[in-house]
């Protein structure tokens, strides 16, 4: 690599480490009282898929600990955002499937952080926020990829 080309790199993932910090403390400031963010991203994943997820695929999607995930879905099933069952045919698995009251509540988080996310498409520009997803798309995908 090219002293350019690592410059350009280290400046990129100076700015996404920033733009991450950033933007996980506005949305931690508005969430619901007592929601956490991984509460709600964890929420946000199962409200869009169909059926039930292990808490160990749950931890490869969001790239944290299978300790971290479990603590984190203790909290939600305690809150009764989420319901949590055994593997019937392997009872040292569990299965993991968002409830009622967790849809509700990752509705009631969505509507308390839209209207900071909307101020910040709108000052960007829709243009350039769809012009910009799929680079970052891209730039998930291939990072999640094994080196």
């Amino acid at each position: 690599m090219t002293d350019q080309n690592n410059s350009l790199a280290i400046s990129l993932f100076s700015e996404i480490f920033m733009t991450d910090q950033l933007a996980r403390s506005r949305l931690s400031k508005v969430l619901p009282k007592g929601m956490e963010l991984s509460h709600f991203t964890v929420l946000n994943h199962l409200s869009h898929v169909n059926g039930e997820r292990s808490p160990a695929q749950l931890a490869r999607s969001f790239s944290v600990t299978r300790g971290a995930m479990s603590n984190t879905l203790s909290k939600l099933e305690a809150a009764g955002h989420v319901h949590i069952r055994p593997d019937w045919d392997d009872a040292r698995r569990k299965f993991v499937a968002i409830s009622p009251s967790g849809k509700r509540a990752c509705e009631a988080a969505l509507t308390a952080i839209s209207p900071s996310v909307a101020v910040l498409v709108s000052e960007l520009g829709v243009d350039k926020v769809r012009a910009v997803l799929p680079i970052l798309r891209e730039l998930r995908v291939r990072l999640s990829e094994e080196p």
